[in-house]
């Protein structure tokens, strides 16, 4: 029987807070922006919470390592295909178009890897942790989308995409050179 610990439960609620930003996003009209744009806040907590909590509290688990990265590429993906079909135009569409496929190729080359025992040739690296920090920002911004005071947050959020998709790119070039010894020899 699967035992759920504290890291795995914050882990399901970011998952569960995706339909509920999903209908906000569809039915709520003026207050949609301050409402979704907290909930995507929430879900990027949750994301940083889950690993914080499940080293402090050593409370990791192979469900949890399976089920972080899939939280992480469903949430980001998901809301990267509102903002899509929101501003309808190439500006959101070809980053965020990168960074969704850059997922899919990573998620397919970590199982790869693992699969023939390299997985930790493909660990995280800290390009990646400031690709996702400016991936988050720049969806908090784009959702909510109305200057606060002078901070142009559409704009910002804009830039921020695309630094994001940059290192996007970047990363996912360092994660093929590393895994490429295996690849080219299998």
């Amino acid at each position: 029987m699967l035992r759920l610990n504290i890291p795995t439960i914050v882990t399901l609620l970011r998952l569960a807070l995706l339909p509920v930003l999903i209908l906000c996003f569809y039915f709520l009209n003026e207050e949609k922006r301050t409402v979704i744009t907290i909930l995507f806040i929430m879900v990027s907590v949750t994301d940083w919470l889950d690993g914080y909590l499940a080293r402090k509290l050593d409370q990791g688990s192979k469900f949890g390592e399976f089920l972080d990265p899939v939280a992480d590429k469903i949430a980001v993906s998901l809301v990267l295909a509102l903002l899509i079909e929101e501003h309808a135009s190439w500006v959101i569409t070809i980053p965020a178009i990168i960074i969704i496929g850059r997922e899919i190729t990573i998620s397919a080359l970590r199982e790869w890897m693992s699969n023939i025992g390299a997985r930790a040739k493909v660990a995280v690296s800290t390009v990646g942790k400031i690709k996702t920090m400016a991936q988050m920002l720049a969806i908090i911004f784009l959702l909510y989308k109305s200057d606060l005071w002078f901070f142009p947050t559409e704009i910002v959020g804009k830039v921020l995409l695309y630094i994001a998709a940059i290192l996007t790119l970047w990363s996912m070039l360092v994660y093929l050179r590393s895994a490429w010894p295996m690849i080219k020899d299998n």
